[in-house]
């Protein structure tokens, strides 16, 4: 793993296409992952993303944002003026390129240096995405921030098995994951489980009752069609993803599998559906 450290002159990202639904601005941590050998490494979108790579591999190097809580507070006058006009709202997407607490996390701290500047100067909402439980290390200062500003939890499952046949494993355990969501829903923060990319499910039911009584808000369910940056999935048709999941059922590769495993969901959630859903739009069976 080379791991670089550097320092820049700006940290929050104004959208574009697939985010422009969910957020005003993305904000990374880090570039690259130290997940990006895991199992959510694989169909990872951001490996296609040459800009950020920069001709290495995924899950072979991580660039760190040094001081980005100081480069926050300077621009976040600008920003938020600029997210704000014409009644828009400031809101943030953290993270939509890296995961923020992933392994590199635990020495440098970026994302929790950059969760207190945010108590200071919140956003208006803003969305906190892993892959990972570790983000309840940082669960104390998570509440303190979530009585200022809008806040949601999203922790990624992608569907009730531990791992697929062919797949590396994954950074953070199924129980573990879950044990995270319920431990936010006690402390009364909105959480959300993404099914994203979703894989073939065992029991679709009995998974989403587990979510149900956990106290989650809702569920994401985003394929990868529709859902890797291009509409037919051709970004993830080149990865190993959709051969493993046509051995498990041939159907999952389709996106007819996401409509219907959505409408089991419905039974027990309220269910958002790729971008819609993670700019908080989900609805319920009754809706």
């Amino acid at each position: 793993m080379i791991i670089t450290e550097e320092i820049r002159k700006s940290i929050l990202t104004r959208v574009t296409g697939y985010l422009k639904k969910v957020s005003s601005h993305s904000l990374n941590p880090y570039v690259g992952c130290g997940f990006g050998r895991s199992s959510c490494g694989v169909p990872c979108y951001v490996q296609h993303n040459h800009w950020l790579t920069k001709g290495r591999n995924w899950g072979t190097f991580v660039d760190v944002k040094l001081e980005a809580d100081r480069v926050y507070r300077e621009t976040y006058k600008r920003e938020s003026v600029w997210a704000r006009r014409g009644g828009g709202k400031f809101s943030i997407f953290f993270s939509s390129s890296t995961d923020p607490w992933q392994p590199l996390e635990k020495k440098y701290r970026v994302s929790r240096a950059l969760l207190k500047a945010m108590i200071d100067l919140p956003p208006d909402k803003i969305i906190l995405q892993t892959h990972t439980a570790d983000v309840l290390e940082d669960k104390e200062i998570i509440v303190k921030l979530a009585k200022r500003t809008s806040l949601r939890v999203h922790i990624s499952l992608e569907g009730d098995r531990e791992v697929l046949p062919g797949l590396p494993p994954p950074p953070c355990s199924l129980d573990k994951r879950i044990d995270a969501l319920a431990k936010f829903s006690e402390m009364g923060i909105e959480t959300v489980a993404c099914l994203s990319p979703l894989y073939p499910l065992e029991d679709p039911e009995k998974f989403f009752s587990r979510l149900a009584l956990v106290g989650v808000s809702g569920v994401i369910i985003d394929h990868f069609i529709e859902g890797d940056g291009t509409r037919d999935g051709s970004r993830t048709l080149k990865t190993d993803l959709p051969d493993i999941m046509r051995e498990i059922d041939a159907s999952s590769v389709e996106l007819l599998y996401r409509d219907k495993i959505a409408k089991i969901a419905r039974r027990f959630l309220p269910v958002g559906i790729s971008a819609d859903g993670f700019s908080g739009n989900r609805k319920s069976v009754l809706s």
